[in-house]
């Protein structure tokens, strides 16, 4: 099975399965110098962890080891290795669903291209991976930092509620990690009614980068805009990618839709911070669809192994969502995108030019 590094110069592996003994990430590429320790990556693991109020009732405390590449607290510049054991474990709940295919999952897919299938909660293909790539996220987080750029998301959409942010301080304290406190509170009892129905929902993650130097990107196969939108729809629940003023753009003329040039950089920002596959210097502004979880109570349509229809009703430990928690990771897949291309050369120039 191929498919599971991510990234050129910071180049990222992750391993594990969801009810193996632990999973992981292997970060190749990271510079040396760079301040790190433990404490520095639990911090966006906390609030990617399950067992927490509207998620999934799967008890896992995510704590992280750091095995390699760090030595007096800082970055050596070898491999990082890092380890996240599973605790809470229960494969037993999924007994049932072995010899036929949740809609909505990669059960069917997964067999018919490999034989073979880890049916204990989907092995490689559940969200469960994505503990990792905060991890690793994390790291690049550290780097970036000293680069002077900040990557933020928050929740703008879930099902019927939309909200447009007003206080990024607030999507630190709200379950939804939304930020708007009143469209949160809305959010939650939302959220509560969906899982009294026994359904689910999901929504849309606004992410921010700001502080990234323009000329980040290349013009064609390798512009940054592709690059974020490929990272990103590489998370099992997201269905849909805009930059900037995305889709709305469709049915905006050009005079409004261009952004103004000026002695001071670009007056509007409906590029979403990169142009022809550049950034500009202006903030990257991202926008993700998520999809409703497809384990479901409702009585659903499927078909065993052998072919024979079947009805399933998903039992167990799930989220009601895949928000909140897959906002953390939105946020690591940028992290570790504008890390990468943060290390590529700027060609004829021994600095990084100005917005």
């Amino acid at each position: 099975m191929a498919g599971n590094s991510f990234g050129r110069l910071f180049r990222v592996v992750t391993w594990g399965e969801s009810h193996g003994p632990a999973l992981g990430a292997v970060i190749d590429g990271c510079p040396p110098g760079i301040p790190l320790c433990e404490a520095d990556i639990q911090r966006d693991l906390e609030r990617r962890r399950p067992g927490k109020k509207l998620t999934t009732a799967r008890r896992e405390p995510d704590t992280v080891r750091i095995l390699s590449g760090v030595f007096d607290g800082v970055t050596t510049g070898t491999p990082i290795s890092l380890i996240i054991e599973n605790k809470d474990v229960r494969s037993r709940d999924y007994e049932a669903l072995k010899d036929l295919y949740r809609p909505g999952h990669a059960d069917r897919t997964y067999e018919q291209k490999y034989g073979i299938r880890d049916w204990r909660g989907g092995g490689r293909s559940s969200g469960r991976e994505t503990v990792a790539r905060v991890a690793a996220g994390a790291v690049a987080r550290r780097f970036l930092a000293q680069e002077g750029v900040q990557v933020r998301a928050g929740t703008i959409a879930l099902g019927p509620i939309q909200c447009e942010p007003t206080d990024w301080e607030e999507a630190l304290k709200n379950p939804v990690f939304c930020p708007d406190p009143e469209a949160a509170r809305a959010m939650e009892e939302h959220l509560k009614a969906v899982k009294a129905a026994g359904d689910s929902v999901g929504g849309i993650v606004l992410i921010v980068a700001s502080g990234c130097p323009a000329g980040l990107g290349e013009p064609v196969f390798d512009k940054l805009d592709a690059r974020l939108a490929g990272a990103l729809m590489s998370i099992g629940a997201v269905k849909g990618v805009e930059i900037g003023s995305g889709f709305r753009a469709a049915s905006m003329p050009g005079s409004l839709h261009n952004d103004p040039v000026t002695p001071q950089g670009y007056a509007s920002n409906n590029a979403g911070g990169v142009l022809g596959g550049i950034s500009t210097g202006m903030d990257l502004i991202i926008r993700v669809a998520v999809k409703p979880i497809p384990s479901v109570a409702v009585p659903q349509r499927t078909v065993t192994r052998d072919g024979r229809e079947t009805t399933v009703r998903i039992e167990g430990r799930h989220d009601v969502s895949a928000i909140p928690r897959i906002v953390p990771v939105c946020e690591a897949m940028v992290l570790l995108s504008l890390a990468d291309f943060m290390l590529h050369p700027f060609p004829k120039q021994l600095h990084r030019p100005t917005a």
